[in-house]
């Protein structure tokens, strides 16, 4: 798989992730029309949707791991930044087949690439902390 494949894949997963948080609408829904509005020819669709469902499927527990390393209620988190966070959380848990400095990378520039200006520093420094917690192998 092309990184740059899986790096649509996860943005895409993001911006999901984003408009669950905002809407709450079903995630099938959600999913359904971002899949309808972009090319799946650039995307791994499973390794997409894996996470999607992934992250509403596992969000309590993913937050309650990032909560100790915040410096401010979880719910005061900008929710972009807590899109990134639930992503990258999601698969340092559960996406073992990727290296634990890719996702944190990954991360970093989805938030710069989506969030506030120096969000990339706050999201890098929440990873590397949770990262010990997260990935226990």
């Amino acid at each position: 798989m092309k990184p740059n494949v899986r790096r649509q894949s996860r943005s895409l997963a993001v911006q999901g992730i984003y408009s669950w948080q905002v809407s709450h609408n079903p995630i099938a829904d959600i999913e359904q029309q971002l899949l309808l509005e972009n090319n799946v020819k650039q995307l791994d669709v499973a390794y997409f949707q894996d996470i999607l469902r992934g992250v509403v499927l596992h969000h309590s527990k993913l937050d309650e791991v990032l909560k100790p390393f915040l410096e401010r209620p979880f719910e005061d988190v900008d929710l972009v930044e807590k899109a990134v966070l639930r992503v990258s959380a999601y698969e340092l848990k559960y996406r073992l087949d990727v290296p634990y400095k890719v996702i944190i990378n990954e991360a970093i520039e989805l938030a710069k690439a989506f969030a506030a200006d120096d969000s990339h520093k706050f999201v890098n420094g929440i990873l590397d902390k949770a990262v010990r917690v997260l990935r226990t192998n």
